[in-house]
């Protein structure tokens, strides 16, 4: 089923590139991020529960955690900076890709 949910951090298509590659790799499907809106929403096919874990696991990875999460303000500032770090490696992708 689809699923939507709002995500933090997400600031341009250097960000979606590198969620779309990220969850892309690891088998999800229906990848589709709005970058129209604040906050930014991602959609994503998830089969169950387990599978929305794994979504959001992989998001919180990269940076991206979903807005109805509590997060410190330490933890903030980590979150930031690793999508700060995938924005910037999704934005040289773009350009590879555009080569």
């Amino acid at each position: 089923m689809l699923k939507t949910v709002e995500v933090n951090n997400i600031r341009c298509e250097g960000c979606a590139s590198t969620i779309k590659k990220n969850l892309s790799k690891e088998g999800f499907t229906g990848v589709e991020i709005n970058l129209s809106c604040e906050p930014r929403k991602v959609t994503v096919n998830v089969e169950d529960e387990a599978s929305e874990a794994h979504f959001r696991a992989i998001l919180r990875k990269l940076g991206y955690p979903f807005c109805d999460e509590e997060i410190s303000f330490s933890n903030s500032a980590t979150l930031k900076a690793k999508s700060f770090v995938s924005c910037a490696v999704g934005k040289f992708n773009i350009k590879d890709d555009t080569n």
